[in-house]
């Protein structure tokens, strides 16, 4: 059988078919080419805008808050830059199976954190936590959780802590100021931040700057009156009387004389501003400046200097307080112990309430109420800080007797810490007041007169013998120093009147007495270990701090065994432009 020689051939493509491949391929050309056009032209912006939003971000560049330091550049707050993590709920959604090692590295609870970012999926931002330490912020972000981001933010430090908290403040976790000079000079601090346009991968880490909309305006820094080692002194022993005494509580206030600048201020009990967790109300208040007191016989004084400034009284005359008690419009005013005859200086020296209010109903009621309002009692300092007390000082004592006189020993008026330290000032300053102020300045500062040279001077002759062996401030010496001062022993005021066994232990004094360089009032709320009276509690530290104070100041002394030393003005020049120098 023979085999034929043919070839198979396959069946030919339809035309209609080839056709129909050609159209299709066409459309899907032309499909694209619709969408490139749609998307690269026609509606360019929108997809612009959408991208942008998936990678193109607005962000915050933090201002730095400006310093404060003390008039020798010490710092008391300053700003460290940290980071706070957030993350948009939306995209952490989607991996909610990394939450509990999320949680686990921050330290949060993870039911707590699942419910959040469920709460909140519709947001594109949440803090998930507030300044953290760099390395924490590195450990979180290297978990690679999509959604997570970090923020540059600055925290405040305080280097003094709780020696200086009551003064300095506090701002909270957006660089507000809270309380103290933070909040007093807020809007110096503070600064504005700045904005800049930045490219975030799909972790939200930025990898590229594009553009800086606004620059930042860093907060401009605060020079304050205050001393540091004289803070740190003055704080600690202060700390230690209240201990010691297992009083509720205290204030001091160290004050220049020349300027009327704050060089001191400190309370207790205090609170550590760099650990906030443990704040408590009671422990957060400047008691110095917010808190008033009657003053007792530390306000001898300043009706002192009302009864000589009249001419109507001098430091010689003789007045008898037998039998230690007199009776002024049916109500008893008596002394710890019958005096009998003292002269005025005397009065001031024994601390005597009859001789006092036989004093001042012999003067007129106006000059008295003139001077105490001159002194700056029943108003403001100005200085300028938050919740500023103004103290009380009652109109109607003028025509009421037993007022004028309790008032004349420090009753029936309220006063704060720095109202009494102000008042003294005029003291010291030969008759001259300054304003308070807790800023440094290097110009010289302009007071108002208030009384005669001779007054004031007067006044402080008598308060040194006050601190004299005989007088009641006795432990208010300062070895080599002269001091004036005046001891204060107040029954504590409570609901329904005085209390029998409850005190206030005050001391306010000046060194060196003959040419003053500064001032400071102690006030100890409720000694309860036995001792109470102002020249047991108050009066040592006082000696302690001004003792100290001579020394980091540098001011030359003007005793030596008790005998006066006369100081050249060029030495006493010398010594007043190397304030603030070292030991």
């Amino acid at each position: 059988m023979r085999l034929s020689n043919t070839k198979v051939v396959g069946k030919p493509l339809m035309p209609w078919r080839r056709i129909s491949l050609l159209v299709v391929f066409l459309m899907a050309v032309a499909a694209l080419l619709g969408r490139a056009l749609d998307m690269q032209i026609l509606h360019s912006e929108f997809f612009e805008r959408q991208g942008d939003a998936r990678q193109l971000r607005v962000v915050s560049i933090p201002a730095y808050r400006g310093q404060i330091v003390d008039r020798n550049g010490e710092p008391f707050a300053v700003s460290t830059p940290v980071n706070s993590i957030w993350l948009n709920p939306g995209e952490v959604v989607s991996a909610m199976d990394r939450i509990p090692e999320l949680a686990a590295t921050l330290s949060l609870d993870v039911k707590a954190l699942k419910k959040k970012i469920l709460a909140n999926q519709e947001r594109e931002f949440m803090y998930l936590k507030r300044q953290v330490s760099p390395e924490l912020a590195d450990k979180v972000m290297a978990l690679g959780i999509p959604g997570l981001a970090l923020q540059d933010e600055y925290r405040r430090y305080y280097p003094a802590g709780e020696v200086a908290a009551h003064v300095i403040g506090f701002s909270d976790v957006d660089d507000n100021g809270q309380e103290g000079v933070e909040l007093a000079f807020n809007d110096w601090l503070k600064g504005e931040p700045g904005k800049k346009r930045v490219i975030r991968d799909r972790l939200g880490r930025v990898f590229d700057d594009v553009e800086l909309i606004h620059s930042v305006e860093p907060g401009k820094p605060v020079v304050l009156s205050l001393d540091r080692r004289l803070q740190y002194l003055t704080y600690r022993t202060l700390k230690a009387a209240v201990i010691k005494h297992n009083a509720i509580a205290g204030s001091a206030v160290v004050l220049d004389v020349e300027s009327g600048e704050v060089l001191a201020m400190v309370n207790q009990p205090s609170y550590n501003v760099n650990d906030r967790s443990q704040m408590r109300p009671e422990a957060t208040r400047n008691r110095s400046v917010t808190d008033v007191f009657e003053p007792g016989s530390t306000m001898k004084p300043l009706t002192m200097a009302a009864a000589l400034d009249g001419g109507i009284w001098k430091p010689t005359t003789k007045i008898n307080t037998a039998p230690g008690y007199m009776k002024v419009q049916g109500n008893m005013i008596r002394d710890h112990r019958n005096y009998g005859e003292l002269d005025v200086s005397g009065v001031i020296e024994k601390s005597s309430n009859v001789g006092m209010s036989k004093i001042v109903l012999g003067i007129d009621a106006e000059d008295q109420w003139d001077m105490y309002q001159k002194l700056g009692l029943g108003e403001g300092t100005g200085s300028g800080f938050p919740g500023e007390a103004t103290g009380r000082l009652s109109i109607s004592a003028l025509n009421n007797d037993f007022e004028r006189a309790t008032m004349s020993f420090g009753y029936g008026v309220s006063v704060t810490p720095m109202q009494l330290a102000r008042a003294y000032v005029a003291l010291a300053a030969d008759g001259v007041i300054k304003p308070v102020s807790f800023l440094h300045s290097e110009q010289a500062v302009k007071g108002e007169r208030v009384m005669r040279v001779d007054t004031a001077q007067a006044v402080r002759k008598m308060m040194q013998r006050v601190v004299s062996a005989e007088g009641t401030g006795s432990r208010a010496q300062v070895a080599n120093y002269s001091v004036a001062g005046k001891t204060g022993t107040v029954h504590k005021f409570v609901a329904g009147g005085y209390a029998e066994e409850r005190y206030l232990s005050i001391f306010a004094g000046m060194v060196p007495a003959d040419s003053p360089e500064l001032v400071m009032v102690v006030m100890i709320d409720e000694p309860r270990n036995g001792e109470h009276f102002g020249g047991q509690v108050a009066a040592p530290v006082f000696s302690q701090v001004m003792a100290g104070a001579m020394r980091l100041l540098d001011v030359a002394p003007d005793r030596v065994s008790g005998k006066q030393l006369v100081m050249s003005p060029d030495v006493k020049l010398k010594q007043r432009k190397s304030k603030g120098g070292q030991v």
